[in-house]
Parts: C-alpha cells; sequence; structure tokens
C-alpha cells in the first residue's frame, strides 16, 4: 500500500525503525545514476581508447580496457538502486528528486 510522501526526517525515521520500504525502479535509478555521474562521458572516450589501442596492434591492452568499461557500466547499473536509498536518507534535496522523478516508492511495512 502506497503512503503519502512524508517530511525528510519522517521519512529517515520512519525507514530506520522498519515502518517504511522504499522500492526502487531499477531501470529508472540506474539511468539517473548514469546521468548524475556523467558515465557516458566517461565511457566513450575510454571505450574509443580500448579500439584504437587494438587497431595499433595492443589488442591485450584494448581488450582489458573495453572490459574493464564494460564492467564499470555494469557495477554502477547493479549498485544503483542501493545508491538512491542511500542518498534519498542521506539528503533532503537528492529524496525530494527522487520522489518527483519516480525513483523510489514508499509503502508501509506489515508491522507498521
Amino acid at each position: 500500500m502506497s503512503v503519502p510522501h512524508p517530511e525528510h526526517s519522517e521519512f529517515v525515521a520512519r525507514y530506520c525503525a522498519g515502518r517504511i520500504l522504499v522500492r526502487v525502479d531499477r531501470e529508472r535509478a540506474a539511468r539517473f545514476v548514469s546521468s548524475r555521474m556523467l558515465l557516458p562521458f566517461v565511457l566513450l572516450p575510454v571505450l574509443g581508447l580500448s579500439v584504437a589501442l587494438a587497431l595499433i596492434g595492443h589488442w591485450i591492452v584494448g581488450a582489458i580496457a573495453f572490459a574493464l568499461a564494460l564492467l564499470l557500466r555494469a557495477l554502477v547499473r547493479r549498485s544503483s538502486q542501493g545508491y538512491v536509498v542511500h542518498r534519498a536518507l542521506e539528503d533532503e534535496r537528492f529524496y525530494r528528486e527522487a520522489l518527483a522523478a519516480r525513483l523510489i516508492e514508499l509503502d508501509e511495512t506489515a508491522n507498521a
């Protein structure tokens, strides 16, 4: 059952007491965190450099750089839900932004 959006201090208190459940939209969180970290602007040059290295004969180094860039992308996507919850608990402005972007939904727990 969805609950109205409490103020940040109430949200933190209820979350810590286990009276509220935070559901994070995985896809939206991944896009949001990627854009916040400017991930495309980091990955594109690294991927381009790795291809260039492979083309000039350093294919092992290029393949490693390419794999590391893809691994970084996967790690960011995988950890985005936890990041969103952590930041929402720590930062009131981020909490409001996450609610407005519909990254998080708040539900009452059964023991509320």
